[in-house]
């Protein structure tokens, strides 16, 4: 949500909206508001020195002393030399080398002199000595047991160190002293290099040459003075030497847009060359709006001319296929190439960029059996913190998707409704209207669980609370929702409004729980409310006293059916640097906010979370909160969406790639706002935004205060209709979107998926990024995204048989096939080979839904077999940590004509049994089977089987409806009413 005119704000936040020309909407983001890397000083350095070491005989100064090495238990230990001019003492970087059970590696590197607190701070600065090392306590919850089968290897090698790890010893690390450097291999093959173009630089602490002290004190506080002495400081600055190739004129101080942020500690970026070498495609590193293959940053056709940046920022209006930050952080790259996909992690919570370069070798034609090939080079560089980078080496998609959520978490397992339909805007303006809405959609017969208040609902902006003018009676409001097993989503952002008589910024400062400026006070900025505080989620005790908040004494006119968006937490400041917080301010423990800016949204979100867990006493509820700013690790906590997008047609397509990207880096319960939230959409963009968006994990409408309103029954007829199709669809499908959710809450597998997690061994596939795959189901959806389009074009990856979802048109053959989609027509394909589960019985919400029947749709391959899983659970609970869930496989073997469903349950507990009695009328009402061989025509009957039932009925015969195909659509067949549980073992004979 970004701001414009609202009612009541106060007049002086108003004149300095418009002071800061960011209160009217404009076209496109404004690009002075946030820096390039030439104006980023960090970033200015080491793209410099990068240039410098490629137009030169370069020799990276830093190596690793082989008299130091030493290996115990997994690890090995050491300490690099950075050599620096002649007559000066080398800098000792402290060096450790991990290997984990999973196969991963961790390399970390610190700087001995900051970390013993050998230095000293300018400006009298309370801020913390060491580089920022406590990323991994935020980030990282598991996977961390180190390897005992990772050795040294006996055969020594002057100038190298290598350890064997990984399964069966198939990894290696190849660490060379000098220059220091490190490849790891898989199977002998080197897959990653570290420091292979010698761009590997830790910005060393060094003191700063102060002016000598005048003979004439000045008085303190005198602003002429102060001027002076930083006149003075900038001609020490230039008397500083540093390495060559450095810029020095942002070593101490650094301004931006009217803001000094004063750099006690100094220089000290971290950063890194890694290549890829033989990898064409690299993914990952959200948040940007780019395509899922990232492209080249040091120009040429097509490419970018800045690095990819991930500094969490409130951006307005971002703008298309751009490397400009937004709104969350995840610095997790994975390359790919057929037979193989690696990755790493760089642990850093400070500002990053990263350059990615494709270097292309063309084949010689003198020398036989060589190939061309492509590298990928890419470097990173961050503002503070270690040098701390995971290295994963695969070889499979899965593979890395699996470690790094062991490292920092899968994805929580949603409530039910969470994954439904969700209807928002800026704003709904009073209890009344919630209501008005909430009839209308059952008055059109449109199912949806969620309705969303933005921050209109609060008194003058001060949450916690509810306009006793608009929001009379909430409680009321809670009860008529309920009725029909809705919920309401409320927002909660990190700034508390600074006024009087409001008890949370009262206790905010009596406690000292809020973020501090450079100089220990109380920070204070501009958000919504006006003048306003942050409350510090890395302090414990600011997270205990926030947990407080959200009981339901305390927010009253909340109820059970009310959940939590988090939105602004970058943390988004209006009159800030870049619209959020100075780097100079101080957090808990007395890190700087530039140590900790990547991970502070994340922060509040955990908060947040926890309080939602503990609004009542004995009532534990999954939470829903919803989050803009994110970090590796806020899986853990919730859902994301990719913020303020705009109602146009690039946005509708570039929201595929985004959300996509979201799912292989680990954060795949996304999705964007249908519609747009800047603009007024057509009614046939808005139309095919619902078409889309339904195949986003969230799934949520949202616009902005100044447009129209666009409740899907608003659009009228055909709209409304067709709408109303595609929302039934997402509610006929969620059995399977749920079981997707569980494959990522256990496995950390991406719940939409890209062409190259499913196909790998595709080369042609790699880049395609505009359609998509929902879970392991086999269900292919191509939107469409383009104005006035009648069809689109799918491309299918293998020779399997995909059938139309709607009427099993078939379509097979690698490559691209046209698929018809005027505006009333989704593209879905299904891939023969699989079993789908979803409930037909169109309801209001899909809490009514609970104990629906199932219908399974068996889609044959070309063999004639298909297999797929069902995952149900109570959507609500945490009693499926106890065995409360029924979990199955369905199978349909193609020789013996028999589907049979078996239990994928590792064991019954208590909970379990409980639970299947409450679902122990759930049946299965209907089984399709497309595809279904010629030899069942002139059937009428099946055999049936089920476990557990008496012996008359343990076989028993049931109709059976056989449809031939025609023309291009496939046979199919229909079992009605086999009269099986769900969560029964049971067989349905074809033969």
């Amino acid at each position: 949500m970004m701001f414009t005119t609202a009612a009541r704000w106060p007049a002086v936040f108003l004149l300095l909206s418009a002071l800061c020309t960011l209160f009217v909407p404009a076209v496109t983001v404004k690009h002075e508001n946030f820096k390039t890397c030439d104006q980023s000083g960090f970033c200015k350095r080491n793209r410099q020195f990068a240039d410098d070491a490629a137009a030169s005989s370069w020799t990276s100064p830093y190596a690793l002393d082989p008299a130091t090495i030493t290996f115990k238990n997994g690890q090995l230990s050491g300490t690099v030399f950075k050599t620096l001019k002649e007559g000066e003492a080398q800098v000792r970087l402290p060096l450790t080398v991990t290997f984990l059970e999973s196969g991963v590696a961790r390399v970390t590197l610190d700087e001995e002199r900051r970390l013993k607190g050998d230095v000293d701070l300018r400006h009298g600065s309370q801020a913390r000595k060491e580089r920022y090392n406590e990323a991994g306590k935020w980030a990282l919850v598991g996977g961390l047991k180190v390897a005992d089968g990772a050795a040294l290897s006996e055969k020594a090698e002057a100038g190298y160190t290598k350890v064997f790890y990984g399964d069966a010893g198939k990894h290696q690390a190849v660490i060379r002293h000098a220059p220091f450097g490190i490849e790891f291999q898989r199977d002998g093959e080197t897959q990653i290099k570290f420091n292979d173009r010698g761009l590997l630089n830790m910005e060393h602490w060094r003191q700063k040459v102060e002016p000598p002290p005048k003979e004439e004190e000045k008085k303190e506080g005198d602003e002429e003075n102060k001027d002076e002495e930083k006149t003075e400081e900038k001609v020490e600055e230039k008397k500083d030497e540093g390495p060559k190739g450095e810029d020095e004129s942002t070593w101490w101080e650094e301004t931006f847009g009217g803001n000094t942020d004063s750099k006690p500690r100094g220089p000290e970026a971290a950063a890194l060359d890694i290549s890829f070498p033989g990898y064409e495609h690299v993914f990952g590193i959200p948040e940007h709006a780019t395509r899922l293959s990232l492209k080249t940053t040091r120009g040429g056709d097509g490419n970018y001319k800045e690095p990819y940046r991930l500094y969490n920022a409130d951006v307005f209006e971002y703008e298309m296929d751009s490397p400009m930050t937004l709104y969350g952080a995840i610095p997790f790259m994975q390359a790919h190439r057929k037979g193989s996909t690696v990755g790493v992690f760089w642990l850093n919570a400070a500002e990053t960029w990263v350059d990615v370069v494709k270097s292309k070798t063309t084949a010689n034609p003198l020398a036989l059996g060589l190939k061309g090939h492509t590298d990928i080079q890419t470097h990173w560089i961050s503002e503070s913190g270690l040098l701390d980078v995971f290295v994963f080496l695969g070889p499979t998609p899965q593979d890395l998707t699996r470690q790094y959520g062991e490292l920092t978490g899968y994805t929580a397992m949603p409530q039910s409704f969470a994954i439904a339909y969700h209807q928002c805007r800026w704003n709904y303006v009073t209890d009344e209207d919630v209501k008005d809405v909430d009839r209308k959609f059952d008055k059109f017969n449109i199912p949806y669980d969620v309705i969303w208040l933005d921050i209109e609902y609060t008194h003058e902006k001060k949450y916690f609370t509810w306009d006793p003018l608009t929001f009379v009676n909430p409680t009321k409001m809670h009860k008529h929702l309920d009725k029909r097993e809705r919920k309401l989503v409320a927002i909660i952002d990190p700034h508390i409004k600074n006024t009087n008589d409001y008890p949370v910024i009262d206790e905010l400062k009596k406690k000292g729980l809020a973020v501090k400026n450079k100089d220990g006070g109380d920070y204070e900025g501009w958000c919504w409310p006006g003048s306003s505080m942050w409350i510090d989620c890395f302090n414990p005790a600011a997270i205990t006293w926030w947990k407080g908040l959200f009981k339901y004494d305390s927010f009253k006119g909340t109820a059970p059916n009310t959940f939590i968006w988090n939105d602004m937490n970058e943390p988004s400041v209006f009159n800030g640097p870049e619209t959020t917080m100075p780097k100079d301010n101080l957090h808990h423990d007395n890190w700087e906010h530039r140590d900790v800016h990547n991970i502070n949204g994340m922060t509040f979100h955990n908060a947040t979370y926890e309080a939602m867990l503990e609004r009542k006493k004995g009532e534990i509820r999954r939470p829903f909160v919803l989050t803009r700013a994110f970090y590796s690790g806020s899986q853990r906590v919730g859902a994301m969406w990719t913020g303020d997008n705009l109602a146009e047609w690039s946005h509708l397509e570039a929201s595929i790639p985004m959300v996509l990207n979201q799912g292989i880096s680990g954060f795949p319960f996304s999705g964007a706002d249908v519609g747009g939230f800047f603009g007024n959409p057509s009614k046939e963009l808005l139309t095919r935004w619902y078409q889309t968006g339904i195949f986003y994990p969230f799934f949520r409408g949202h616009a902005h205060i100044d447009t129209r309103r666009r409740e899907p029954y608003i659009a009228g007829s055909p709209y409304t209709e067709i709408i109303t199709q595609a929302l039934r669809l997402r509610y006929q499908l969620l059995p399977a979107w749920y079981t997707a959710f569980h494959e990522a809450a256990t496995i950390g597998a991406p719940i939409i998926r890209p062409n190259f997690y499913i196909h790998p061994e595709d080369e042609k596939g790699f880049a395609v990024d505009d359609q998509l795959y929902v879970g392991s189901t086999g269900l292919l959806a191509k939107p469409v995204t383009k104005e006035g389009a009648e069809s689109v074009s799918v491309y299918i990856a293998d020779d399997q048989p995909y059938y139309n979802y709607f009427d099993y048109t078939v379509y097979q053959g690698a490559g691209q096939h046209t698929v018809p989609a005027p505006l009333d027509t989704i593209p879905l394909l299904m891939q023969g080979g699989h079993v789908i589960p979803r409930r037909d019985r169109p309801r209001r919400s899909s809490g009514l839904m609970k104990f629906d029947p199932f219908t399974l749709v068996v889609v044959l391959d070309k063999d004639g077999n298909a297999a797929g899983t069902l995952y149900v659970d109570d959507g609500e609970t945490f009693d499926y940590q106890q065995g409360a869930y029924i979990h199955r496989r369905f199978s349909f073997d193609g020789k013996r004509n028999a589907l049979t469903s078996t239990n994928l349950h590792p064991r019954a507990t208590v909970k379990t049994d409980a639970y299947l009695k409450t679902m122990a009328k759930v049946r299965v009402e209907k089984v399709i089977v497309v595809g279904a061989p010629k030899a069942w025509k002139g059937k009428s009957q099946v055999v049936v089987s089920e476990e557990g039932a008496k012996e008359s009925a343990r076989k028993r015969q049931v109709g059976f409806e056989y449809y031939e195909s025609s023309g291009k659509k496939a046979a199919w067949a229909v079992v009605r009413d086999p009269k099986v549980a769900i969560g029964k073992g049971w067989k349905i004979d074809f033969s």
